[in-house]
């Protein structure tokens, strides 16, 4: 009986391959997002959850990744690579990569994506 038990315990960890926050997300991968500590975010930006340890998205002027493999609900994003184009949302992206940057744990709801941190920041993104 412990030998089935154990069996049953590794089938259901396999279950599961993706233990980053991507796989949590269901079929929603992409998510808008919507608010910076409880402030309407003016601009578009976007973060894709699609692929094992990694993000992406759209920025208000760029594209941009990074590698996260920290384990759900630890959210950790190595350095952000994005391409180089300027708009008059500059300041917005500004913003937007140093908040995501700073963002240390995620919790999924459903369509709802929160980041958050110890400093008590908070990003909302909503599945598209």
């Amino acid at each position: 009986m412990r030998y089935f038990t154990l069996a049953v315990l590794v089938l259901l960890a396999a279950c599961n391959e993706d233990e980053t926050v991507s796989g949590y997300v269901g079929d929603s991968t992409i998510f808008a997002l919507q608010s910076i500590n409880e402030q309407p975010f003016q601009a578009s930006a976007t973060i894709n959850l699609s692929e094992t340890g990694k993000v992406s998205g759209e920025g208000p002027c760029n594209s941009y990744s990074a590698e996260q493999s920290a384990p759900y609900p630890w959210f950790n994003l190595g350095p952000i690579a994005a391409t180089e184009r300027a708009c008059e949302d500059l300041s917005a992206e500004v913003t937007f990569f140093q908040a995501l940057q700073s963002m240390t744990i995620a919790e999924v709801n459903g369509p709802i994506l929160i980041l958050t941190n110890d400093a008590k920041d908070e990003m909302v993104f909503e599945a598209n």
